[in-house]
């Protein structure tokens, strides 16, 4: 089955309640919210929130950075979400691009090869703690000593993973270990330390699934894969709709429309696309911003419904 999650962030008390019902009455899987420390709501407190408003949709960050995030925290985190919602908490976790995240808790951003060590690590031992083990880690990248979550304990047996990543080891990493590996194609941080360049192409995206299967090879049951969509737009003229983003960053107007970061065309299209996705790359999970709400409400139990 396809599904759809909603990635937000609440600016408002009222409106952040609207929209977690919103999204749960329109069949949205998730509601997943953003974790940059200082530029966004803290996400866990936000979706304790949402919570108390709903009672089936899933709860999540997407994606919470290692290199900012200490295991026994983001544990006590995660494990009270799942207390408060009944049992709906979902952990996303990334090896995190932003050097001013770094700064802003005492530490320089490492280098790729430091993040993702540090990525794993933190991802492990967030997992321990969650499902009860005693943890210790003493190594360059990460330090816990004799940490143990006693209360509160998850409601879920265990928390479903999503590692959001474009890197080769991460993948292959998370292809062996998570439940869900996120791809949003988006390669080094550019030097105003938000944007990315993009890996769009066909054979990037290969590239990158490739990785995966590597590492879920001699799994009973690969991870899924799921694709954050940077741009969505119900429209009768997709070739229009997309001649601008596709122009910034360097691709063909059918190359852009072929793949599952955007969706862009009527309905009829974008479930196609969707279909066509599954088959081509196996992606069978996305994740949307805020304002593809409403747009895309009419997408979900078709896409629900593809076989």
């Amino acid at each position: 089955m396809v599904t759809f999650s909603l990635q937000a962030s609440p600016s408002d008390a009222a409106g952040w309640i609207e929209l977690a019902r919103r999204a749960e009455a329109a069949g949205y899987d998730a509601l997943l919210a953003a974790d940059h420390p200082g530029a966004v709501a803290a996400p866990f407190v936000a979706l304790a929130a949402a919570a108390t408003a709903t009672s089936s949709i899933g709860l999540g960050s997407y994606v919470s950075n290692a290199g900012v995030r200490e295991p026994m925290l983001l544990a006590a985190d995660v494990a009270t979400l799942d207390l408060l919602s009944g049992g709906r908490a979902r952990l996303g976790i990334g090896a995190g691009h932003t050097p001013a995240e770094w700064r802003a808790v005492g530490r320089e951003r490492p280098d790729v090869a430091g993040r993702i060590r540090r990525a794993v690590a933190v991802i492990e031992a967030t997992r321990a703690l969650l499902d009860g083990d005693e943890v210790t880690v003493r190594t360059a990248d990460l330090a816990v000593h004799g940490a143990r979550l006693e209360r509160p304990r998850p409601v879920q047996r265990r928390i479903p993973l999503t590692v959001g990543t474009a890197n080769s080891a991460l993948l292959r990493w998370a292809g062996a270990h998570a439940d869900v590996v996120g791809l949003a194609g988006l390669g080094r941080t550019l030097p105003d330390g938000h944007s990315h360049e993009v890996r769009w192409r066909a054979a990037e995206i290969e590239a990158q699934l490739a990785q995966v299967a590597a590492g879920a090879e001699g799994r009973a049951e690969p991870p899924e894969l799921e694709a954050l969509v940077q741009r969505v737009v119900v429209t009768d003229d997709a070739e229009a709709a997309a001649a601008e983003t596709a122009k910034k960053i360097g691709l063909t107007v059918a190359e852009l429309l072929a793949t599952p970061f955007v969706l862009i065309g009527t309905e009829d299209e974008i479930v196609a696309s969707v279909a066509a996705h599954r088959r081509r790359w196996g992606v069978t999970r996305y994740v949307v911003r805020a304002e593809a709400l409403d747009a895309l409400a009419p997408v979900l139990p078709r896409a629900a419904a593809l076989t």
